[in-house]
């Protein structure tokens, strides 16, 4: 009989055995569980401005687009989310579609980068990897793919920088950083920013992951390792949940003026939205980008929700402005299986569509 929870002594017996034999055959497969690392595809460093390296990614096969297709991905965390593992690589679909793709990589910002501000990342180092393409693509514009934080820098590059992107690509990107369901603005904007880098220069990377924890406590710190003794007797399970948790937390410190700027002018400021963004003092005007636009955002993002991705159809100047929504999170639109069968695709197909505009 089920008792007032709704399960019986037995329900509970037989769940308790369930679990004893998990945890008896997680004792035999833990001890050959090997390290793990993610970037399953091979790589070339081809620029280099300090720490910050311009990388091809090298396929099977020769690529076919004549253009390059540059990854601009955000600061908070390494850019091999989008390269984690050979059945979860949104880099090996687009090199298998014959797109030819880079990728920057910021590196470990330490004491040295903390006076780097957007103009150093922006027009210093994204220009200079472009600038570095061009010369080897001759002289054309590039495409330009930004990721979250990257792809606001992205919007704002290619507005300043018209000339040198033929097409832009925004994925899971904010744009207005003041829609009511962005839980993670609405708490950077009651931070006293200027009291917060003049205190710690620097932004641990530590301080960061902890507060992308607790905008879902209880799923991202108590439920994903609940669920962990479900995977308990499966090598290859453990091996990817322990590649996720080691890129979830190889994350950088932060260049302490770079986030103050960022989160004063969007998080603060909500600069594309009121038009008040400026880098190095140039002011960012989206209306300049007048090249085609493809929007991609994840239907169930927590960090960016999809309406702040949405803003930007009202405020480009492109009469080619495409949005693509995928069922997913932030993460899962990378790495999900759904997301390995459409999203290469559909950047492919976008990008092909597109192949004869002018640069």
């Amino acid at each position: 009989m089920k008792g007032p929870l709704g399960f019986s002594g037995d329900d509970l017996l037989q769940e308790m055995q369930a679990l004893q034999r998990k945890l008896l055959e997680g004792l035999k497969v833990l001890p050959g569980v090997e390290d793990v690392n993610y970037g399953a595809t091979k790589r070339q460093e081809v620029w280099r401005d300090g720490k910050v390296a311009l990388y091809r990614f090298v396929g099977e096969q020769a690529p076919t687009a004549k253009v390059p297709l540059l990854i601009v991905y955000a600061l908070v965390n390494r850019p091999y989310m989008i390269d984690l593992q050979t059945d979860r690589s949104l880099v090996q679909g687009l090199l298998a579609l014959g797109e030819d793709v880079y990728v920057l990589d910021w590196g470990y910002p330490d004491r040295s980068e903390r006076y780097l501000t957007l103009e150093d990342y922006l027009l210093r180092f994204i220009d200079g990897a472009i600038d570095h393409l061009r010369a080897t693509h001759g002289g054309a514009a590039i495409d330009l793919l930004g990721i979250c934080q990257g792809g606001t820098f992205s919007l704002c590059y290619a507005a300043l920088q018209r000339e040198k992107v033929r097409n832009l690509i925004t994925m899971v990107t904010p744009v207005d950083f003041h829609t009511p369901d962005n839980m993670l603005s609405n708490w950077a904007r009651l931070i006293d920013v200027d009291l917060f880098v003049d205190t710690l220069g620097n932004i641990p990377a530590d301080l960061m992951n902890a507060s992308y924890l607790m905008l879902k406590p209880f799923r991202l710190n108590l439920q994903k390792y609940v669920g962990l003794l479900d995977i308990l007797d499966d090598k290859r399970a453990l091996e990817d949940f322990m590649r996720m948790e080691k890129w979830i937390f190889d994350s950088p410190d932060l260049a302490g003026e770079a986030f103050r700027e960022f989160a004063k002018t969007f998080y603060q400021g909500n600069g594309l939205v009121q038009g008040t963004a400026a880098i190095g003092g140039h002011k960012v005007d989206l209306r300049a980008l007048d090249m085609p636009v493809l929007n991609i955002f994840a239907e169930q993002d927590h960090l960016v929700p999809p309406a702040a991705s949405r803003a930007l159809g009202a405020l480009v100047g492109s009469d080619d402005y495409t949005e693509v929504s995928f069922r997913g999170g932030h993460i899962g639109i990378y790495v999900s299986g759904r997301a390995q069968r459409e999203v290469p695709t559909a950047i492919h197909q976008w990008l092909s569509e597109r192949s004869g505009s002018p640069g």
